[in-house]
């Protein structure tokens, strides 16, 4: 679970805010000018919850229900998925878990109202019937059947009786019932009435050759699984050598037996030479240690329980652990989030990306972009690059990737348009002696998470000027030559699309707008309307309509956007102001139709 935000709005919520966020080591959030204490300010206590919950952190919320009920109301999924709300009442006598008890949200509750010498309200029905939440296990055990637990709550306020098989996990007095909890690293079948944990005392160590077939590696960690009566539940993990991190064969298993993929350096696993039970001085010669599958098993601490097993093109071994995992070991592959957080305003920035920015260990990009992320970044490390160092930054958090780190790099708009998503392909794709990346950074993952552009948050504002063919075009000439962006005005122009230029002008780069808007009044009318826009989604935003004939340069800046519109593109007048819109050609369908109609008739 992560870190939890208390949030308070009023003064006299101040003091039991604070006492909360003491005692859980979290950091207060507090609405501004009300709150003095706050690490984190806010203006807008809605947009503020909601950016939170969107982002996976949990919030206790030191005011009335109804706020944080509403904050989050549009958000909400499914118990597995949401975080916890907890409300406190401000002078701190009731404590309210609103959203049930999952991901650990009525401890919490417990935890908080003991320490305020409060009640904590809950509702929950296993807590309510055995003083436990049954789909949230201890530490290091997981249940295999979460989707039963309904079933046997009910079973359990009706008055059936428990009995526990294996481990007593919860604490649970018992004397024979008829709902089971059963708790084994083997597998077993589970139903309403039986809830089955399995302890995650294995480590699966597996190795491969490259580009190896991932069902030829799954059909032998599975059989060794299944050999050894070993739970796919009760495996805490897929380890291997970092070489094959990226590895596609290793990353499935790593998936269908939903653990996390972990990875050693080939020196961690050759300390383990003493230990193998099948050393090879092959694999020594070709990757710098003895032994891959089983090395990587036994990095974890555990002894084998399964040799090295082999394939073709495969291996696995299996270790366990004397008490289940819950410290994950080695590191994990790397995960480098190419993210958009749209114009700037929280509410255009999409839930993916809010929930990628608040798992990021680290955030990289342009220190104005970053600041524009409010309470998701507060306290995370943050590297910020001047404008003019995209080589840098990139270069940068893909090798923060590399090492081991989860990575959000942080662009405006949408990443992929104009932004930092090309540049890091680019980086990966050259060679190294060209200034590419070193391999551990290729072997990282990469993804990446879509944001609205400042093309669609200009038309958005415009009416629908882009609801027929369009294109866009970067006047900026630093790394596209002159010539090249004026055939593709040129181009533009003929083709009779809608053209949103990015990048207009510079200090120094004054008269190339004016010179492509000359191009296109070469191919439409005078009159035809433009829509340029400037910080979209923030508090200096700023519209305004000129015609395309009356484009002054020196009331645009680079922050500004402009949407020439086609031949077609008209404006209409509505009370609130000029809309701009592209027709599609409805009118023309529509007459069609009607003379077809026509022709029918008379015929």
């Amino acid at each position: 679970m992560k870190e939890p935000v208390v949030v308070a709005l009023t003064r006299s919520g101040e003091e039991t805010g604070r006492k909360v966020a003491d005692l859980l080591g979290s950091r207060l959030h507090g609405r501004r000018g009300r709150v003095g204490s706050a690490e984190v300010h806010f203006s807008s206590a809605v947009e503020h919850v909601r950016d939170l919950f969107a982002a996976g952190v949990p919030v206790i919320g030191v005011f009335a229900s109804g706020i944080l009920i509403r904050s989050v109301a549009p958000l909400l999924k499914e118990k597995s998925a949401d975080p916890p709300v907890i409300s406190i009442s401000e002078d701190g006598s009731v404590v309210v878990p609103l959203l049930g008890g999952h991901k650990g949200a009525n401890r919490l509750a417990e935890k908080i109202a003991g320490h305020l010498d409060s009640i904590a309200a809950i509702t929950t029905a296993g807590e309510l019937s055995l003083g436990v939440a049954l789909d949230e296990p201890p530490p290091g055990y997981r249940l295999s059947n979460p989707a039963d637990v309904l079933e046997a709550s009910a079973s359990l306020l009706s008055g059936a009786g428990v009995s526990v098989v294996g481990e007593n996990i919860f604490n649970l007095e018992h004397a024979g019932g008829d709902v089971e909890i059963v708790v084994s690293e083997r597998p077993v079948e589970s139903s309403g009435s039986r809830l089955v944990y399995h302890p995650v005392n294995f480590v699966v160590g597996v190795g491969c050759s490259r580009n190896a077939d991932a069902r030829e590696l799954w059909d032998l960690v599975s059989d060794a699984l299944e050999r050894h009566g070993i739970a796919g539940g009760a495996v805490a993990c897929v380890a291997t050598i970092d070489i094959k991190a990226d590895e596609p064969a290793v990353n499935e298993v790593a998936r269908r037996l939903s653990v996390p993929l972990r990875v050693f350096s080939a020196k961690e696993l050759e300390a383990q030479t003493k230990k193998l039970a099948n050393p090879s001085k092959r694999v020594f010669a070709e990757v710098g240690c003895h032994g891959v599958c089983e090395g990587a098993a036994l990095a974890s601490g555990g002894e084998l329980v399964a040799e090295k097993r082999k394939t073709a093109n495969s291996t696995c071994a299996i270790s366990r652990l004397g008490k289940p995992l819950v410290k994950m070991p080695g590191r994990s592959r790397g995960l480098l989030s190419v993210v958009g957080i749209g114009p700037g305003q929280s509410g255009w920035r999409t839930p993916e990306v809010s929930g990628i920015i608040a798992e990021a260990d680290e955030l990289v990009g342009y220190g104005l972009y970053l600041d524009l992320l409010g309470p998701l970044a507060a306290g995370k490390t943050r590297v910020e690059f001047p404008l003019g160092q995209e080589e840098e930054r990139c270069r940068y958090a893909l090798e923060r990737a590399g090492e081991g780190l989860n990575v959000a790099l942080v662009c405006s708009g949408d990443a992929g348009i104009y932004a930092m998503g090309a540049l890091v392909f680019e980086l990966i794709d050259r060679p190294p002696e060209q200034m590419g990346v070193s391999g551990a950074a290729r072997r990282a993952e990469v993804v990446c998470s879509p944001g609205v552009s400042a093309l669609q948050a200009a038309a958005a504002r415009a009416g629908a000027p882009l609801g027929h063919d369009f294109c866009a075009i970067s006047l900026s000439d630093l790394l596209t030559p002159r010539e090249v962006i004026l055939r593709r005005v040129r181009a533009a122009a003929q083709a009779g699309f809608v053209v949103a230029f990015y990048n207009p002008v510079s200090k120094t780069r004054r008269a190339l707008l004016a010179e492509a808007c000359n191009i296109l009044l070469c191919h439409r009318s005078g009159e035809t309307p433009v829509m340029l826009a400037s910080n979209l989604g923030r508090e200096e935003e700023k519209t305004w309509y000129r015609r395309l004939d009356q484009i002054e340069v020196d009331e645009i800046d680079m922050l500004t956007i402009l949407l020439v519109g086609s031949e077609n593109t008209r404006l209409v007048e509505l009370g609130e102001g000029p809309r701009m819109y592209t027709p599609r050609g409805y009118a023309r369908k529509l007459a069609t139709v009607s003379h077809s109609f026509t022709e029918g008739d008379e015929a």
